[in-house]
């Protein structure tokens, strides 16, 4: 539960009280779900109610064979039908028992079937009946196979993954979310098989041939994209949760490694059924562990999948922080059991209905179960980065227009999560917890099985909190852009004021000459005194004045660090605070030093001001603080690759943080799971990055015991040791680690070898990476971060380039038709020059989609943002450090 304080005396004598004026939002407003008026691609003269489908998957061949018969209720009088199909070969259609058969015209671009009928179809019901050949691919999309080690050889299985608009190359479908209807399967697979789908095993009959036919009841109505299926030799545990079997299903060996996902997943029904208001609609509820084929988790009902590593713990090698990762990863697809499958979201232009709620849920609920955590303080860093995407040009309202499914695809960025999620929790608390949560009950009853947009949502949470809330959210969710607060202290005798004015804040290339249209926010801002337990709130709109204590008082804007926006403090104000850093929460202090440093990207300040804050901080400062540092300094130690001036930033870097590091020590004590073992991993695994000779020489002293015993390295070292040593990986370093991710038959380990491997800045070694992945050693799953790795901490991002566009139609069709379009233009946000800004601006492959031309655009803002800041920030860094030497 979110901590709660009472109103103290010292902010009542602050004597907070906003003067700003409502002013109109010139925003979209947003209407309610209408069914006809969704955006889309299909027509609407069809609705599907229910599909009947049978599959047969060849594991060998890669091919499924599938019939389905679809119940259509036709709302006018048509000679055709069009419904989605990507990658199909349809041999049959027909419709009403056989008595028309339909003329087949497949789009490949638009991934369209369109069926036209010797007679039109009249207004009612019928049944569509379709037989079809799929292909499962290697890729994470669509039904993909998955190959894994065990002790046995190499085996397969095969999974799904199907958003936003990909349940498309499995069966044809109404493939878009407002199109919801029940889904029946029957899939026939080896009798050694286990079979997930979103409902339980209705029954199971053994055929002739060694397979099996499985047949799964209907599912409630819900959208194409939610739809599962996982088979191979797989092995489930369960827990009763009030009614409800939670499952964990992983492959054969390792279910026992499920055991902390599954008692927490119980955990999490009751809590969230209790704060939903509606409870899981499902008789059961499985948590699929799958050990390759795609990343992250995927929220299908009833059927959650996981890439294995994001779900399964295993305290003899696992770190126990890991379990941190496991129950957010966990709490998040849960959470979308409502947020998304319940009450799914018309379009994709409301994603971040389904993201953002369940990224501000993942927290709420870590607050709730595991307050020793600090969610919200340790995951300041996913507001920061949200920050960063939207002070940049090529930013997007939350509620974007989606053209296609390719844009779509680009809108699962931080902006839908990492804002929707900070946004929703500056939402929460200045409505107030408890009226929140009325109005979400409100909404998750009105709108069940069926589909919504945001402003059924605000309509929901006025109707609970009887405040104007579609007024201050339409400003953050139906424009983009980040509200800069510019505040300032005033004295007049011994009497302060503090002025409030509002901005847009910009991070924009010093040479762009760039000049865009001012916007205005609602900000629902929270101004304290340093050492008060809570803040007063107001609602600023344009510029405003406050009583602001005694002249000298250190007042606090954004306080607690809740609230969506910037905020630049004047000379005054700025010293005032930077005396008191110490005595400032560390949420605070952290959120004072971010904001100093955006203000440095931004050009409002000089780099001089951010170090000297750096100066000031304590080696026992906690974790989140020391964090905030460390990315800056990473961020920087990157720009000034093969530059002059990185040798003294790295000196610098290491003088800084290795005090940080002697006081933590390398081992420690401790549970193991708190944030001085957290920070000590990501101190000694930057200090490595940073060339330390003490870190890497007692990282590869430690490596070689670890190869003679296992046993000496303890879980908790043995993600950033292995880090360490392959950063500066000689090539029997490099050949030791490769034998350890091909023995490992856990995927965590594996993922944890390779990627130490492909860190190695040695550029034989970094050539033996880049040719393994066009190899079938590695999953598609580690393909792309190896080669970012390489890239990156590596060094060899010409090196990388050159392999990706030699290799680009190889690397195409094993990681999928967007690897082009999203991949590449990704990668070359690595580089901040204009050469390479000029080569992806020549690269073609990225320009054939929409969502290509997005995220090509994105990236070169990026490049030109980064080749900026380095021009302007890394002179005067260097000159600052050479000025103020620090003893090492």
């Amino acid at each position: 539960m979110k901590r709660r304080h009472s109103r103290s005396s010292v902010i009542a004598a602050l004597g907070l009280i906003a003067i700003g004026l409502l002013l109109p939002i010139d925003a979209r407003a947003e209407q309610s779900f209408s069914f006809d008026n969704t955006p889309g691609k299909l027509p609407k003269t069809a609705v599907p109610t229910h599909y009947a489908i049978e599959l047969a998957p060849d594991l060998q061949a890669l091919t499924a064979e599938g019939s389905e018969v679809i119940d259509v209720e036709v709302r006018e009088t048509t000679w055709r039908l069009q419904l989605n199909a990507a990658n199909l070969a349809i041999a049959e259609a027909s419709i009403d028992d056989g008595a028309q058969r339909a003329e087949v015209t497949l789009d490949p671009k638009a991934e369209t079937a369109t069926l036209t009928f010797p007679t039109a179809l009249t207004k009612g019901l019928h049944r569509l009946r379709l037989a079809f050949t799929a292909k499962i691919n290697p890729f994470g999309r669509g039904l993909f196979f998955a190959d894994y080690p065990t002790e046995a050889g190499s085996k397969r299985m095969i999974s799904t993954q199907l958003e936003p608009a990909d349940a498309r190359r499995i069966f044809p479908c109404w493939d878009e979310p407002v199109f919801k209807a029940t889904f029946a399967l029957t899939v026939t697979v080896p009798q050694n098989f286990l079979a997930i789908s979103n409902m339980p095993i209705a029954k199971e009959e053994p055929l002739a041939d060694g397979r099996k036919r499985v047949v799964f009841p209907p599912t409630p109505k819900m959208s194409s994209y939610l739809f599962v299926l996982s088979a191979g030799e797989l092995e489930r545990i369960t827990a009763d949760a009030n009614g409800v079997t939670v499952g964990v299903v992983t492959t054969v060996g390792k279910a026992e490694k499920g055991r902390f996902a599954l008692d927490n997943a119980v955990k999490l029904l009751a809590w969230y059924n209790d704060y939903f208001g509606s409870k899981y609609p499902l008789p059961k509820l499985d948590l699929i562990a799958v050990p390759g084929g795609f990343g992250g988790a995927m929220e299908n009902w009833g059927g959650i999948t996981f890439f294995e590593s994001r779900l399964l713990f295993d305290p003899a090698t696992t770190p126990d922080t890991a379990r941190r990762r496991i129950f957010s990863v966990l709490a998040h697809e849960m959470a979308h059991q409502w947020f998304g499958d319940l009450v799914t979201t018309a379009w994709w232009d409301n994603l971040w209905l389904n993201e953002g709620f369940a990224s501000w849920m993942q927290e709420k609920a870590a607050e709730h179960f595991y307050p020793q955590w600090k969610s919200w303080l340790n995951g300041y860093n996913q507001k920061q980065l949200a920050f960063s995407l939207d002070a940049r040009r090529t930013s997007h309202p939350i509620q974007q227009p989606v053209a296609d499914h390719s844009v779509a695809m680009t809108a699962f960025d931080p902006i839908t999560y990492n804002k929707g999620q900070a946004f929703i929790r500056m939402l929460e608390n200045y409505l107030g917890e408890d009226a929140f949560r009325d109005g979400i009950r409100q909404y998750m009853q009105a709108h069940a099985y069926s589909n919504a947009t945001t402003a059924d949502l605000w309509q929901a949470l006025e109707r609970a909190t009887g405040k104007q809330v579609s007024a201050i959210a339409a400003s953050f969710t139906e424009q983009d852009g980040v509200p800069l607060v510019i505040a300032e202290t005033v004295c007049d005798g011994d009497a302060q004021r503090l002025t409030l004015k509002q901005e847009r804040f910009m991070i924009i290339p010093s040479q762009a000459n760039a000049t865009l249209p001012p916007l205005k926010w609602r900000v629902p801002v929270t101004v304290g005194k340093i050492g008060a337990t809570e803040p007063q709130k107001l609602l600023l709109d344009g510029n405003a004045e406050v009583a602001a204590g005694k002249c000298g008082d250190a007042v606090k804007v954004n306080f607690g660090d809740i609230g969506y926006y910037r905020v630049d403090y004047g000379p005054r104000l700025r010293a005032a605070l930077t005396k008191q850093l110490a005595q400032m929460a560390p949420q605070d202090r952290v959120n004072f030093l971010a904001d100093d440093w955006a203000m440095v990207q931004a050009g409002r300040a000089e780099p001089a001001s951010y170090l000297a804050l750096i100066d000031a901080l304590a080696a026992n400062d906690a974790r989140a603080v020391w964090d905030q540092v460390l990315n800056t300094l990473n961020g920087l130690d990157r720009l000034a690759r093969e530059r002059p001036e990185q040798p003294a930033l790295e000196a610098y870097a290491r003088a800084k943080l290795r005090p940080v590091l002697d006081r933590l020590g390398w081992d420690g004590s401790g549970a193991g799971d708190d944030d001085d073992t957290l920070l000590r991993a990501d101190l000694i695994w930057t200090l490595g990055d940073l060339r330390d000779a003490d870190i890497i020489s007692e990282g590869r002293r430690r490596f070689a015991a670890f190869l003679k015993d296992p046993t000496s390295l303890p879980p908790a070292q043995r993600e950033f040791v292995p880090h360490v040593v392959g950063v500066a990986a000689r090539r029997e370093d490099y050949d030791a680690l490769l034998a350890l991710a091909r023995r490992s038959t856990a995927t965590n380990e594996r993922v944890r070898y390779y990627y130490a491997a492909a860190s190695a800045r040695d550029g034989a070694l970094a050539q033996d990476t880049l040719a393994l992945t066009l190899t079938r050693e590695l999953p598609s799953t580690l393909v792309n971060g190896l080669i970012n790795e390489v890239a990156q901490s590596g060094w060899h991002r010409e090196l990388a380039w050159d392999f990706l566009q030699k290799n680009l139609a190889a690397l195409t069709a094993r990681q999928g038709p967007d690897f082009p379009h999203e991949f590449v233009p990704n990668f070359m946000t690595t580089f901040s020059d204009e050469a390479h800004a000029d080569a992806l601006r020549q690269f073609a492959p990225a320009q054939e989609t929409l969502g290509g031309r997005v995220m090509t655009s994105r990236a070169l803002e990026a490049i030109a943002i980064s080749a900026d800041l380095k021009a302007r920030a890394l002179p005067a860094i260097d000159a600052w450090i050479k000025a103020h030497p620090v003893n090492p």
